[in-house]
């Protein structure tokens, strides 16, 4: 449904289809890639410190919060001032300047009227999020 991918961590919000488990197939990708980086970089060992933390979306609200969230987090960790700034994202597919292949947007657009209001609701989001830190510094 919606990812990010930073330097230390990432966020991933996937959706279980009936018969199927996020546990293996978290397990499965992250093994594969964690694999293939040791043996291009010739490492050993983990790439990811700590468990997943998964939670179950038990509303539209919080599911639209969460993406919102993902796609904000570059921007509140200080490594861009924009969402889409950052690659490593869906943010740019979320907004239709970029066609990923690998995001289902069926969400954005269940939930948004566009690509373009999505972004107008994030540009919202990030400058809330602007005013709080001011706030907060003063």
């Amino acid at each position: 449904m919606a990812y990010c991918l930073m330097p230390n961590h990432y966020h991933l919000f996937v959706r279980q289809n009936e018969g199927t488990s996020i546990s293996r197939f978290i397990q499965t990708t992250f093994n594969a890639y964690t694999q293939g980086t040791n043996l291009i970089t010739g490492h050993s060992g983990t790439l990811f410190q700590g468990r997943v933390k998964g939670r179950v979306i038990t509303s539209e609200d919080y599911a639209v919060r969460l993406v919102r969230y993902i796609h904000y987090n570059p921007v509140a960790a200080g490594f861009v001032r924009r969402p889409e700034m950052w690659k490593y994202s869906d943010y740019l597919d979320w907004i239709g300047l970029r066609k990923g292949g690998i995001s289902e947007l069926a969400l954005r657009d269940e939930f948004f009227k566009s690509p373009e209001d999505y972004r107008n609701t994030m540009d919202e989001y990030v400058l809330d999020k602007e005013i709080e830190r001011d706030t907060e510094k003063a």
